[in-house]
C-alpha cells in the first residue's frame, strides 16, 4: 500500500506539517470546572508523539454564559483555563506536534439549566419551546467579540491555528441552516443572508488574530438532530454559503460528514470536502470514520455499536493523490491508537486496533 499522498508536507501561512493527518475534535468532559487538567495534556502529547501532523482539540466554549452545557467541557475564557491550554501547548509543541483549539457555542442545543452557569437562558437565532431565548443584536455583537477574544488568546498562548465551530447543529450553524433560522431581520433570509452572522465571526476573528494567522472553519450538512439535513442541495446553494465566508478570512474548510467517501451531489464523486475546494479553491480537511470499518460514526454516538475494525485506507488513499482535499481528520481511529500515523506510514497495518468505544473514558 502506497501510503505517500497521506505523507506529504502540507504549509499555508505560519502553518507547517510534516504529513496530512488532522486528529479531529472529540468533545470527552474530562476538564473539572472548564480547565484541562495535566492529564489533558498528556493526551494530547500522546497522539503529537504518535505521529498526528496537526491536533484540533476538543471543542472549548467562549466566554457567554451560555455556551456550554457541561461543567466538564473545557473553556477558552476564564484565566485558569487559558493557563491550562498553555500547558497543552507547551506538551504538544514539545513532542513536535501542532495544535489547534475548536472555538464553540452550543446555542440552542444546550438545554436550559445546564452547564456552569444553569440560571443563563439558551440563547439562539430564534426563540425555542423550551424557553430558549432569541439572540438579540447586543447579543450576537457580545458574542462575535467573545470568539474573536478566544481566537487571540489562542495565538497569544502560542497555538498553531484556531478552528470555528461552525457544524452539526450548533449556535454558527443555527444561524446557516434553513430549519432553524426563521429570523426576518437581517440575519434571515436565503442562503447568502443566513451566512451574516457567520461572516461576522470569521471577519471578527481574522481582525483579531491577523493576517497570517491560519483560521479554520468546520461545517456540516447533517444535525445533531437531523442527520438528513442539508445547508445545501446543490452545487450552487453550497457555494452561496462558503463563498462568503472564504472572502471574509476562512483559510481551510473542515467538511464534517460520516463517511468521507459518499458522494455529496448527484453526478458526481466528490464528497463534501472535494466540492468545498473546487467551489472555493481554499484547502479543506476530509472527515468521517476514516480508518475503520463497520458501524458509522452516528451509531457510535448513540451507544448502538461499541466497537468499530479497522478498514481499508486505500479510498482515502485514492483522493488524497488526486488532491480531492488537501487533509484527513482522523477521529475514532486515533483515540483508540495514539500511534495510529507511524503505524500507517510503516505499513504496519496489522498493528493497527480497532476502536473501542471504551476508549471514551480513557486519558491515554
Amino acid at each position: 500500500m502506497d501510503v505517500s499522498p497521506l505523507f506529504r508536507r502540507f504549509r499555508l501561512k505560519a502553518l507547517d506539517l510534516p504529513n496530512r493527518i488532522v486528529m479531529a475534535p472529540m468533545t470527552r468532559r474530562f476538564s473539572p470546572g472548564g480547565v484541562p487538567t495535566p492529564d489533558v495534556a498528556r493526551y494530547y502529547r500522546r497522539r503529537a508523539e504518535g505521529g498526528a501532523g496537526l491536533i484540533i482539540t476538543e471543542g472549548t466554549t467562549i466566554g457567554r454564559r451560555a455556551a456550554s452545557n457541561d461543567s466538564a467541557i473545557p473553556n477558552f475564557h476564564e484565566m485558569a483555563s487559558l493557563e491550562g491550554w498553555a500547558n497543552v501547548v507547551t506538551e504538544v509543541h514539545e513532542a513536535g506536534g501542532r495544535i489547534a483549539p475548536q472555538l464553540w457555542h452550543q446555542g440552542l442545543v444546550r438545554a436550559p439549566g445546564s452547564g456552569p452557569h444553569p440560571d443563563a437562558r439558551s440563547e439562539g437565532p430564534i426563540a425555542a419551546p423550551t424557553g430558549s431565548c432569541a439572540m438579540t443584536d447586543t447579543d450576537i455583537a457580545d458574542t462575535v467579540d467573545a470568539f474573536a477574544i478566544a481566537a487571540a488568546s489562542a495565538r497569544q498562548i502560542g497555538f498553531d491555528a484556531v478552528e470555528l465551530h461552525g457544524a452539526h447543529g450548533y449556535l454558527i450553524d443555527q444561524f446557516l441552516w434553513s430549519g432553524s433560522n426563521m429570523r426576518v431581520d437581517g440575519y434571515g433570509g436565503g442562503p447568502v443572508e443566513r451566512t451574516r452572522f457567520a461572516v461576522e465571526v470569521v471577519r471578527a476573528v481574522r481582525k483579531a488574530i491577523g493576517p497570517e494567522f491560519p483560521l479554520i472553519f468546520r461545517f456540516s450538512q447533517w444535525k445533531l438532530q437531523d442527520y438528513g439535513a442539508r445547508l445545501a442541495r446543490t452545487p450552487e446553494e453550497l457555494e452561496q454559503v462558503l463563498t462568503p465566508l472564504a472572502e471574509a478570512g476562512v483559510d481551510i474548510f473542515h467538511a464534517s460528514t460520516r463517511r468521507f467517501w459518499e458522494p455529496e451531489f448527484p453526478g458526481s464523486e466528490l464528497n463534501l470536502a472535494g466540492w468545498t475546494r473546487k467551489l472555493t479553491h481554499r484547502p479543506t480537511i476530509s472527515v468521517g470514520s476514516v480508518g475503520l470499518g463497520g458501524a458509522d460514526f452516528t451509531q457510535q454516538l448513540l451507544g448502538s455499536s461499541t466497537s468499530a475494525p479497522v478498514g481499508s485506507l486505500d479510498n482515502l488513499l485514492e483522493r488524497l493523490a488526486r488532491d480531492e482535499f488537501d487533509l484527513a481528520a482522523i477521529g475514532r481511529a486515533l483515540l483508540s491508537d495514539p500511534d495510529w500515523p507511524r503505524k500507517v506510514r510503516d505499513n504496519q497495518r496489522e498493528a493497527l486496533m480497532p476502536f473501542d468505544k471504551a476508549a471514551l473514558l480513557s486519558l491515554s
